[in-house]
């Protein structure tokens, strides 16, 4: 009977410790949140072959090494956008990769 009352007390103690625990999320700022994302982006305009290759979705060596050409023939990007103008980038494969990159 003893150990019965005792659980009866300390149940809901414990609930409520872990719920207030559970709900104790760290406060991230936005802006701050903005700036860390766009350093995870990548820029098309520094970006080599390999790391264009080994980052983005459906790029191999072939069209990473057209990227570079065009970047260098064409010079810097714009826009993400612009990677429609480069053979065997259609639409689907930009969309695909647009978080992952930016220009500037």
């Amino acid at each position: 009977m003893r150990n019965t009352v005792l659980s009866y007390l300390f149940l809901p103690l414990f609930s409520a410790v872990s719920l207030s625990a559970m709900a104790a999320q760290p406060h991230v700022e936005p802006a701050a949140a903005m700036v860390t994302l766009n350093a995870a982006k990548l820029n098309l305009n520094q970006a080599d072959a390999t790391t264009l290759q080994s980052t983005l979705v459906g790029i191999g060596k072939t069209k990473a090494e057209a990227i570079v050409a065009y970047r260098d023939e064409h010079g810097a990007f714009t826009s993400v956008d612009e990677l429609l103008e480069i053979k065997g980038i259609g639409k689907a494969l930009l969309d695909r990769n647009r978080d992952k990159l930016r220009v500037n």
